[in-house]
């Protein structure tokens, strides 16, 4: 026989008693929260250990739940503590009204700006997520759990469905590019920045020295297209002057930055560029080229290609404790951290962020308080029932202050987490 039923078979005085036993239980656990709130708040006027602001945050958010299912639960039934409160008693006198009321209560007097703006101002979380970041413990934690979530992406992802987006993709942004236009944008860039200076300073240093060691070979054309009645001495002559001739100037146009032979490659290549942009044979040209390297059957391989060893680099990655990818984690997250600990701009930023957030979204969301307990007591009829009901439900109203209790100093716990963290 399951406890319900034997309550159900229990005498009404029976269940008086079990009725007074848990209202007993449920006013215990709320003072005992509202000591444990009064002990940490002293505590944090000369204790700054962070926990006691997590115990701090659960019972205060245990307390306001307690209150609220405390004050919704006695007026369905009765005026709480005997007095004659406007609007309770609500089974018996008007319950509607008092269910709308009650929820406009708990909004105004405990969610109120007024109310909630000394918290959230006094909310500075910069300095403990740096903190919490530099622990190598901490690290760990958050680069494991991360790990995890992608690596349940990753095996969830249908690879085809994967490999047919990126081929689209692709497909409709190569439709729209100018290929002749890019690459001729891209040599005028190069051009503009006077990178192309090194390039030819380079190649003449690679010419002059190539002539330099390879005069022998030099020598050996010139005889063979020299005259038989012609000296060697007088080949090898040649020869020298030739190759120290060209030698002498290449070396001209390596060292002199505003050489003609540079101005003339300048010129030439902006030519080639403009041609490139604007010459419509060049069009069709890159098109072919596009064309002919994207094709759909080859463009669903590529992608397919490109795809598969994203996956498997992502995965060995993650799955890999020292992998490269979790060193690059690692070294930003110190970096990060190290910022969040020195850097007050940084600071400021962050904790108005989350200040800023967290006021509106609080504020925003108040009425769905008000909502519920509005609907709660919404249904309620005559004092009868009123009686009747409290005796037969009553133990589970009861644990409906417990549950409130609790769950409201989770909910406040992991509300004062998320700030902490997330926001």
């Amino acid at each position: 026989m399951t406890k319900f039923s034997k309550f159900e078979n229990m005498n009404d005085e029976a269940k008086r008693k079990q009725l007074r036993k848990y209202k007993a239980f449920a006013t215990g656990l709320f003072v005992l929260m509202a000591i444990i709130f009064i002990a940490t708040t002293l505590l944090q006027k000369s204790n700054p250990s962070h926990w006691l602001g997590y115990v701090r945050a659960f019972s205060e958010a245990a307390m306001v739940g307690a209150l609220a299912d405390w004050f919704a639960v006695t007026a369905l039934f009765r005026h709480p503590l005997g007095l004659p409160i406007p609007h309770t008693n609500l089974i018996e006198n008007s319950k509607q009204r008092l269910g709308d009321n009650l929820g406009s209560f708990v909004v105004s007097n405990f969610l109120s700006p007024q109310n909630i703006r000394p918290y959230i101002q006094k909310l500075k979380i910069s300095n403990f997520v740096g903190e919490w970041l530099a622990k190598e413990k901490s690290q760990d934690i958050l680069i494991r759990n991360l790990s995890d979530i992608v690596l349940d992406i990753l095996n969830k992802l249908d690879d085809t469905s994967v490999s047919q987006f990126i081929s689209k993709k692709v497909s409709e942004m190569t439709d729209d590019i100018k290929l002749n236009k890019v690459v001729g944008n891209g040599i005028t860039y190069i051009l503009e920045k006077n990178d192309h200076q090194r390039i030819i300073t380079n190649l003449s240093k690679q010419i002059k020295e190539y002539i330099i060691e390879n005069d022998e070979m030099i020598k050996d054309r010139v005889e063979k297209g020299s005259y038989s009645f012609i000296p060697s001495f007088v080949d090898n002559k040649i020869a020298d002057k030739i190759a120290s001739g060209l030698s002498d100037f290449f070396k001209e146009i390596e060292e002199d930055p505003e050489h003609e032979i540079r101005n003339l490659i300048t010129q030439k290549i902006h030519e080639f560029s403009t041609d490139l942009k604007e010459d419509p044979k060049w069009d069709d040209e890159f098109k072919t080229i596009k064309n002919g390297l994207l094709k759909s059957d080859k463009l669903d391989e590529y992608s397919s290609d490109i795809w598969i060893s994203i996956k498997k680099t992502l995965m060995k990655e993650l799955q890999d404790d020292q992998s490269s990818l979790k060193g690059y984690l690692t070294k930003n997250l110190n970096e990060f951290s190290q910022n969040l600990k020195t850097d007050e701009n940084l600071q400021n930023k962050i904790d108005h962020w989350v200040r800023v957030t967290a006021y509106k979204y609080i504020l925003k969301n108040t009425h769905q308080f008000g909502n519920l307990i509005s609907s709660t007591v919404g249904n309620w009829q005559g004092k009868e029932l009123s009686e009747k009901l409290e005796l037969e439900v009553g133990k589970d109203l009861q644990f409906i202050r417990v549950n409130g209790t609790l769950v409201g100093g989770l909910v406040g716990l992991i509300i004062y987490t998320i700030a902490n963290f997330f926001i």
